[in-house]
């Protein structure tokens, strides 16, 4: 198989990866935010994921880089990417449904694509991609719209989601140009354990009790995201950040919204109003404007191999 073919399929694997993975990852985490203490389960499964990633990284590829531009990097990385973004996602996620979470948590696509424009190394927008930010961030509008009027304190937990999601965003471009000497799986590691450690001392001073008293399902959805959407959907995701361009790795934020919505509906009962829908399907029209989603795989110039 030529170069070009393998590395496309690489990437159409990793996305799968990222779409049903992170789009499950939405109904585990309300329901582990329901039955446990969100930021200490949140910082338990960050470390326990970073410490197996970890030592899986080692056995492949040899023993981490540590040096002062690495530790430059994980401080950032594991503040923007882990800690602070998931912070505010599981405190949110205790007042507002999954399914909008999920639908907020499409906005990444538009603001990768935004920010991965700034810069020397930026790739433009093209008038279409350009459009396709102001559609998306319409459809924003909508899912906020509230059934019983514009009541500031109501919106404060999907401001809080959208936070998150801006710090997301910042972290995925900060590392698509940090040049790390780790490969993409080990530096994973390190960040999250990072970021798992700072959600911890979050949860400490919060005042959120350490003792905790796991249910069934609650371990359950705490192992599903622990394995498979940080070790495994991370690692994919990483990987996506330096080997295609910014709009395919904010891609996701197109298929996750259906699949946790779904899902949503399904095993939690949960309900969407019409404006969030039809928000729904406008922020789903302005990501697929900005990814080009008739062509999801384009051409990956000017991205390092």
């Amino acid at each position: 198989m030529p170069e070009a073919e393998r590395h496309r399929f690489r990437v159409a694997v990793a996305l799968a990866i990222v779409y049903l993975l992170w789009g499950s990852s939405y109904l585990a985490t309300k329901v582990m935010v329901t039955d446990e203490p969100p930021l200490v389960a949140a910082g338990l499964r960050f470390t326990t994921a970073g410490l197996l990633l970890f030592a899986f990284a080692w056995w492949h590829s040899g023993p981490p880089v540590i040096n002062r531009v690495e530790l430059r990097h994980l401080l950032i990385m594991g503040w923007l990417a882990v800690a602070f973004s998931n912070a505010c996602n599981v405190i949110a996620m205790q007042y507002v449904q999954s399914n909008t979470s999920a639908l907020l948590n499409a906005t990444p696509s538009l603001w990768i694509a935004w920010l991965g424009s700034l810069g020397s190394r930026g790739i433009p927008l093209t008038r279409t991609m350009r459009a396709g930010l102001v559609v998306g961030l319409a459809g924003v509008v909508l899912v906020l719209s509230p059934d019983r009027g514009w009541d500031p304190g109501a919106l404060g937990w999907q401001f809080l989601i959208l936070a998150a999601c801006l710090s997301w965003s910042l972290g995925t471009i900060y590392y698509r140009y940090a040049d790390s000497r780790n490969p993409p799986l080990m530096f994973t590691a390190m960040m999250m354990f990072t970021g798992g450690i700072g959600l911890l001392v979050g949860a400490a001073l919060f005042g959120e009790s350490f003792a905790v008293h796991w249910t069934a399902r609650g371990f359950a959805a705490f192992a599903w995201l622990t394995v498979m959407s940080s070790c495994l959907a991370y690692s994919a995701y990483s990987w996506l950040a330096v080997n295609t361009t910014p709009v395919v790795t904010g891609s996701y934020g197109y298929v996750n919204p259906a699949i946790a919505a779904l899902l949503g509906w399904l095993v939690l009962g949960e309900q969407l109003t019409w404006l969030q829908v039809a928000g729904m399907f406008v922020i789903l029209a302005g990501t697929a404007l900005v990814t080009g989603y008739w062509r999801p795989l384009p051409r990956a110039a000017g991205v390092r191999p």
